[in-house]
């Protein structure tokens, strides 16, 4: 969803509503939109180095900022919630939303790019907490405004660098140990395609989605999740104790990415059985991502079908992360006739499920959700059709385009 000429207007007003003494020059004003990014398949190998294959999506934040000198920042919310801190005295976690603005700050300033303050105010349609990377919406969104001058090419790093320091600030200061899916997603995401992501070699390559006659249907469970105080860490945790037993007696394992499955078949006895779970769905879910771009790039939309499902299936039963109410979406979705392919996406423990759905079945999937899902789990769903969009980016205010 870009943002129109009346929308950026509309934030640079509010911007010299609650900052009046330093909004007064409407070319200092500057806007950034950062998508957020559903997860087609491929979950928690990114910080096992393997596969993913991530969208940007058209639901965004937008930062309309002024630079300042002083070195101090603050941002407001549309509900008129304000925080903010100091460049030279940036705070530990607090546990709220400008954690994601600070650890950005910090990771940019750590690296020698050069910061200034800014005073902001925030929009957004992006669900917050639900999986579809708001956090790493904010911090791409707040390293544009951070930036001095705010852009890219100027200071000699692309978006994939970009990228790589957001998430250190997320893992070192925030402290999620989040891999680079969410980051590089938002970073670079490409109209139309989904990103084929090696986590290790960080190459990235588009891949086109059926988007003619099918669509992404995010259907959020609004049931709570929060990954600091969930198990997230712990399965990393897992997966790298997996690894390390098995580098022992394979001399050419660093992580998990190095495994296959006969590998892991005959090591197996090795391993507790928790570390064999969490490695069993790591391994599988490798091999699903590839397979899931092959059958995309040769319009196999059964198979596709087929390797959500098996996605789905492992993520709930040997990396336990789903939740009766993801187990319920996912239920509810694949006995919607036109519903192509549905599994959980994002880390877990509550978020949403991602589904390919035909274009012509949305309304019928739809009222399938809102009619069965509260029945079965007692919560209010949310239904998301959106578009696979490009990345974060500046927007100005006499276009439509990024």
């Amino acid at each position: 969803m870009s943002l129109g000429t009346l929308e950026v207007e509309a934030l640079a007003e509010r911007l010299r509503r609650h900052e009046p003494s330093v909004a007064g020059d409407q070319a200092a004003i500057g806007v950034v939109r950062a998508p957020g990014r559903v997860n087609l398949i491929g979950e928690h190998t990114d910080y096992n180095l393997g596969f993913v294959l991530p969208a940007a999506i058209s639901l965004e934040i937008r930062l309309a900022f002024v630079p300042t000198t002083d070195r101090h920042v603050a941002i407001t919310l549309p509900d008129g919630e304000r925080r903010e801190f100091a460049l030279d005295a940036i705070p530990p976690r607090s546990g709220g939303w400008i954690d994601y603005v600070a650890a950005t700050a910090w990771s940019l300033q750590s690296a020698g790019l050069p910061l200034h303050g800014f005073r902001g105010v925030l929009a957004s349609d992006l669900p917050i907490s639900a999986g579809l990377s708001s956090s790493a919406a904010l911090e791409l969104a707040s390293a544009f405004a951070l930036l001095d001058p705010p852009n890219l090419v100027t200071h000699g790093i692309d978006g994939m660098q970009v990228a790589q320091l957001c998430q250190r600030g997320e893992n070192d200061h925030v402290g999620v140990q989040c891999g680079i899916m969410d980051q590089a997603a938002v970073a670079l995401g490409r109209p139309g395609r989904a990103l084929l992501i090696d986590c290790r070699s960080l190459e990235v390559r588009p891949v086109a989605l059926p988007t003619a006659e099918h669509i992404l249907v995010v259907c959020d469970t609004n049931a709570p999740r929060r990954l600091e105080a969930s198990e997230y860490n712990v399965r990393r945790a897992e997966c790298e104790a997996a690894a390390a037993v098995l580098a022992e007696v394979e001399p050419g394992v660093e992580s998990l990415r190095d495994v296959d499955a006969e590998m892991l078949a005959r090591h197996a006895p090795r391993l507790k059985p928790v570390e064999l779970a969490r490695a069993e769905h790591v391994v599988g879910e490798n091999t699903r991502v590839l397979r899931t771009v092959e059958a995309l790039e040769a319009g196999n939309l059964v198979a596709v079908g087929r390797l959500f499902a098996e996605s789905h299936a492992s993520l709930r039963d040997r990396y336990e992360v789903s939740s009766p109410e993801l187990d319920a979406m996912v239920e509810i979705a694949t006995a919607t006739p036109g519903v192509v392919a549905a599994r959980m996406t994002g880390a877990g423990f509550g978020g949403c499920t991602v589904n390919l759905v035909r274009r012509d079945a949305v309304a019928t999937f739809r009222e399938a959700v809102e009619r069965e899902y509260p029945q079965r789990t007692g919560r209010q769903p949310t239904v998301f059709a959106v578009e696979p969009v490009a990345g974060v980016g500046p927007v100005v205010s006499n276009s439509t385009d990024r």
